[in-house]
């Protein structure tokens, strides 16, 4: 491997940028560590056409095992919150700022615990999010949580300071319309169902900004 400041996936995207010829190369990308442990690559998923863009952090256990972006717990209940702020989950373009699993385990066949990517290996990841924007030009791009954020605007990113407001950034070079909220993970992991109703809502009207941005 390189060393760490010269962590990068420049090098493994294809001359021509599809989502098909995105997918086939981001299989083989060794522009940092994570790989290495990772079961495979989770590239993006969705319509190269889809007005809206929903970025998360990295592949979870079960996204990790499928090799399917958002088709764990966490997925499930964003599918339910996008539905319930009146918006398609299948009409959406859905990926992640980094596309291995990067997690702990204390043995062999003990649960694997998510572990939070470093913002050189977000930075490294980079190249794959902007060729995905690139192709897909999305109208609006809804970020995920605090990790998303910092993929995008970098390390002084805070959710809680621009979370549900409508934004407009340039990013990679093209200016953007943003809406940034809570991952859905967070809302598994409130202490109990009163709280975790809470934070479910807050999700919920986050969403319906962005859907009200898209008419």
């Amino acid at each position: 491997m390189p060393p760490e400041d010269a962590y990068t996936a420049e090098p493994f995207l294809p001359e021509r940028l599809s989502l098909p010829a995105l997918r086939q190369a981001a299989a083989a990308c060794r522009g940092c560590p994570l790989h290495l442990d990772a079961t495979q690559t989770v590239f993006g998923a969705g319509d190269q056409d889809a007005r809206l863009m929903l970025v998360g952090e990295q592949p979870g256990d079960q996204e990790d095992r499928q090799g399917k972006p958002f088709v764990g717990p966490a997925g499930k209940l964003l599918d339910r919150a996008l539905e319930d702020a009146g918006l398609d989950p299948a009409d959406a373009y859905v990926t992640n700022a980094v596309k291995h699993f990067k997690f702990t385990q204390a043995e062999p066949r003990k649960r694997r615990i998510h572990k939070a990517p470093s913002l050189r290996e977000m930075t490294a990841c980079g190249p794959w999010l902007a060729a995905e924007l690139a192709v897909v030009e999305p109208e609006l791009i809804v970020i995920l949580g605090a990790t998303a954020g910092k993929a995008l605007f970098g390390s002084s990113f805070r959710v809680g300071e621009v979370r549900g407001a409508l934004l407009e950034r340039e990013i990679h070079g093209r200016v953007e319309k943003l809406v940034a909220t809570v991952h859905p993970s967070s809302v598994l992991r409130a202490r109990d169902d009163k709280e975790r109703q809470a934070a479910y809502e807050g999700l919920v009207a986050d969403l319906k900004v962005a859907a009200e941005a898209l008419g």
